[in-house]
């Protein structure tokens, strides 16, 4: 590369590097709520759903994949009664953008085995099947809805009587399940990801406005979002469903600072530019990175 060029590249890099700088990712908060065993598979005489092993196997395995996308902040709050129904009055009062609800609707396990004159074979399979609704609390509307099937199987060999003679491997469900889930994961991702990032205007504090969301989310000082006018409200006469018509932009917010611990509790203070807000009607207004 002549020296020319290379200044060339240079200046082409330090030029973009604002722009990288700008470019942020919003973390979207995740509740995840109710997650049930429907199949037959452990259920005695004496059985109880809210401490199905099983059931709470899948949802640490969802925890886990979703935490390790780095995209999420996760709200699990299987234990409260507003996230077992799916009542419009209570996904209201989810403090969370999406819900996901879910269950294990199969579970199979089975041995196979080989015998030949000097060697046998067995084989343990295991299959899963999960099923997931991802609910959009803001509008109650099921915006992804899927199913997968997970396998996962090994095998022990004996020669001669010598081997392994291992009785049935519990990780096979772990790992049934996981890879269930990793089909319907990345869809989950991708479906949150797509839509924009949504914050709501709490109050005005002197000349700033507080809006929900913090440090945590991935919100920074400096940060710049827009404000809309929420658009209005109709009704779809085939679902019965009221639809909100797309808002009107009508301003910026800038963030100062957030404060804040958890998540529940963050918000952040920002200066605002643009037309006048109707401050006894802060409802009617929402801040997006859109």
């Amino acid at each position: 590369m002549n020296r020319k060029l290379f200044t060339i590249v240079l200046f082409g890099i330090i030029f973009l590097m604002p722009t990288f700088a700008q470019e942020r990712t919003i973390k979207r908060i995740v509740a995840i709520g109710r997650f049930t065993n429907e199949t037959q598979y452990g259920k005695g005489l004496f059985y109880d759903r809210e401490n199905d092993p099983m059931r709470k196997q899948a949802m640490d395995i969802l925890s886990a994949k979703l935490a390790a996308s780095g995209k999420f902040i996760l709200l699990e709050k299987d234990d409260l009664d507003v996230l077992l129904s799916e009542s419009e009055d209570n996904l209201s009062n989810i403090k969370a953008d999406y819900v996901i609800l879910g269950s294990i609707t199969q579970y199979g396990r089975k041995n196979e085995g080989q015998q030949k004159v000097f060697s046998s074979t067995k084989t343990q399979t295991v299959e899963a099947g999960v099923s997931i609704r991802l609910v959009e609390v803001a509008t109650r509307l099921t915006i992804y809805a899927d199913e997968a099937m997970g396998f996962a199987e090994t095998t022990s060999k004996t020669t001669m009587g010598l081997g392994g003679t291992a009785g049935f491997d519990a990780t096979l469900s772990d790992k049934a399940l996981s890879a269930a889930m990793s089909q319907l994961v990345e869809n989950i991702i991708n479906k949150c990801m797509d839509k924009p990032w949504k914050g709501y205007i709490l109050s005005k504090e002197e000349d700033n406005f507080v809006i929900s969301g913090g440090t945590s989310q991935g919100i920074n000082t400096g940060d710049v979002f827009n404000l809309y006018l929420r658009g209005k409200q109709i009704k779809n006469p085939q679902s019965g469903m009221m639809v909100e018509l797309p808002g009107k932009k009508i301003g910026t917010m800038t963030v100062l600072m957030s404060v804040g611990d958890v998540p529940e509790n963050e918000v952040s203070f920002c200066t605002y530019e643009g037309e006048d807000i109707d401050l006894e009607k802060l409802e009617n207004y929402y801040v997006s990175d859109k």
